[in-house]
């Protein structure tokens, strides 16, 4: 499925650790309609870089769900997997800068760090000058400093962090092997060319690192808009790892759910089919009235 090329490049990229629910249900369909208002291309990308944690039977229940509730994307789907050499490349070309070094850290050791404002164990730099000849290099880690990394998103405002003091050098490669997500998603939206990243806001946290690496890399930054996501009664994000269910079969009453969960206007009259709701969606899709997030979860 293929439209004519345009300025805005967006992505829906879930990982296939399980079936759709309805927490990526509004990711998919916020990005989907920021791109179709705007006539941008859609892309679908697979994430799974954790390939033990991912599934092929995973992947194909995604698409198909996808396609079940009426989207429809632009070109291939690409699948991390695949893209191994990109990543290889990205991280040689670190090391060569010396911007990424290898780390023996394990997680037990850093377990006595302190915690940043997110609530993540800020890295104490114990591996940046070098590593005892004694230790194995587990992981690699991308060297930060206590510049502030700043960008304004769409929804969210302007955010700012300085990651030397909040996150600290921060994991590229991690101790299995498998590259982490903040480098896989930072090369893979360089290379499809995307524009404007929409996006839960459980998200916004790992942005300015993956501003950084951006940076690091010479690569562009694209827009960002970080939406509510659906949070359990416990506060936590409503996702696979807490048991949310796959999608219904019947696609129409849950699309209107996630569409009035971002807070858009509802239709004059109940549309008469999936191909009608989103033929009222992509034109009446206004970000300036999804709800402000009032509960972040811990970034990813």
């Amino acid at each position: 499925m293929t439209r004519r090329g345009t300025t805005y490049r967006g992505r829906f990229a879930p990982s296939p650790t399980g079936t759709l629910h309805f927490g990526s249900l509004i990711a998919a369909l916020a990005s989907y309609c920021d791109a179709r208002a705007a006539g941008g291309a859609w892309l679908v990308r697979i994430e799974d870089v954790d390939e033990p944690r991912s599934s092929d039977q995973a992947t194909s229940a995604i698409l198909a769900t996808l396609e079940a509730y009426g989207f429809e994307w632009d070109g291939e789907v690409v699948r991390q997997s695949r893209r191994g050499a990109l990543y290889d490349e990205a991280l040689e070309r670190l090391v060569a800068q010396g911007e990424a070094f290898a780390c023996t850290c394990t997680r037990r050791e850093l377990e006595a760090g302190r915690l940043g404002p997110g609530g993540e164990r800020v890295y104490p730099g114990t591996c940046r000058d070098g590593i005892a000849s004694e230790r194995e290099a587990r992981a690699w880690r991308l060297r930060v400093t206590d510049e502030a990394i700043a960008f304004r998103d769409r929804l969210q405002g302007w955010h700012e962090q300085r990651l030397e003091r909040e996150i600290g050098d921060f994991i590229i490669r991690r101790a299995d092997g498998l590259f982490a997500y903040q480098l896989a998603v930072v090369v893979d939206d360089a290379a499809q060319g995307i524009t404007h990243v929409v996006r839960g806001a459980d998200l916004l946290a790992s942005t300015p690192r993956q501003i950084w690496l951006q940076r690091r890399l010479g690569l562009t930054t694209p827009s960002y808009l970080h939406h509510p996501v659906a949070i359990l009664a416990s506060g936590e994000k409503l996702s696979k790892q807490t048991g949310a269910a796959p999608l219904p079969i019947d696609p129409l009453p849950t699309l209107l759910q996630a569409w009035s969960f971002l807070g858009q206007r509802e239709p004059p009259a109940r549309p008469a089919s999936v191909g009608e709701f989103w033929s009222w969606a992509h034109r009446m899709w206004t970000p300036s009235d999804l709800p402000p997030v009032t509960m972040l979860p811990s970034p990813r």
